[in-house]
C-alpha cells in the first residue's frame, strides 16, 4: 500500500521488452535501496511493481501483460522520468490517501492553466470511472495523491501546488499526454455495494 506522496523522480535507464512483458531498470537518487529488499513493492508512476534486482542507486522491476495493456508503462522510453514511492512501512506516517498501486485505466490531459500559484490540470473523464471520480474526492494520477477540484461527465480537474509541481512529473505533462488513474478504493467498494444491493 502507498500514500501517493512521491519520494523521488527516477529515471528509466534500460527497457527490455518481449511482446507484452517488460523489464524496467530505473535509477533513483533519493530512495535508500540498501534498506529495500528484493521482492519489496515500489510504485512506478502509480503502478505497484516488485523489485526483482537492485544496485546501489538503481533497481529492476517486471511488467506483466495485464499491466502492459492497462497502464502507461508500455509507452516508457529510456531517459523518461517516473514518479517513485516505496510501500508504507508499519507504523509509518500516512500523509496522502490509501493508494494500492492498482491502476484502473489511463486517460489524457485535456487542458492546463495557471491559477495564481496553482497549476490546474484538466483530464478526460473515463465513462467507466465516472461514478468513482467526484468533486472533493481523492484520486491518484501517476501515483500522486490529489484532490479532485471539479468533476462532470466530460472532464475532471486537479490542482498542483508549487511543491507538487517541482517534486513529481505531472506538471511536465502536455495536452494529449497519457496518465495512469487510480480512483479511491472506498469509492470502488461503495459503487459495488450499490450495484449488488437489493432495495
Amino acid at each position: 500500500m502507498f500514500t501517493g506522496i512521491i519520494e523521488d523522480v527516477g529515471n528509466v535507464q534500460k527497457i527490455e521488452q518481449k511482446k507484452e512483458t517488460i523489464c524496467l531498470n530505473i535509477a533513483t537518487k533519493k530512495i535508500d535501496l540498501e534498506n529495500s529488499r528484493i521482492g519489496a513493492s515500489v510504485s512506478v508512476d502509480g503502478v505497484c511493481l516488485t523489485i526483482t534486482a537492485k544496485g546501489k542507486d538503481n533497481f529492476a522491476a517486471d511488467v506483466m501483460p495485464e499491466t502492459f495493456r492497462i497502464t502507461s508503462l508500455a509507452k516508457l522510453r529510456p531517459g523518461d522520468a517516473v514518479n517513485l514511492e516505496r510501500a508504507v512501512s508499519v507504523g509509518g506516517r500516512f500523509d496522502g490517501h490509501f493508494v494500492l498501486g492498482h491502476v484502473d485505466q489511463t486517460t489524457n490531459v485535456l487542458r492546463r492553466y495557471q491559477d495564481q500559484t496553482a497549476l490546474i490540470m484538466v483530464f478526460k473523464m473515463p465513462s467507466r470511472l465516472q461514478k468513482q471520480i467526484v468533486t472533493k474526492g481523492s484520486i491518484a494520477i501517476d501515483g500522486i495523491s490529489l484532490t479532485i477540484i471539479y468533476a462532470d461527465k466530460r472532464e475532471f480537474k486537479v490542482g498542483l501546488i508549487p511543491h507538487s509541481q517541482q517534486e513529481a512529473t505531472l506538471a511536465g505533462k502536455r495536452i494529449g499526454d497519457v496518465v495512469n488513474l487510480e480512483t479511491d478504493v472506498m469509492a470502488k467498494y461503495i459503487e459495488k455495494q450499490m450495484q449488488t444491493s437489493k432495495f
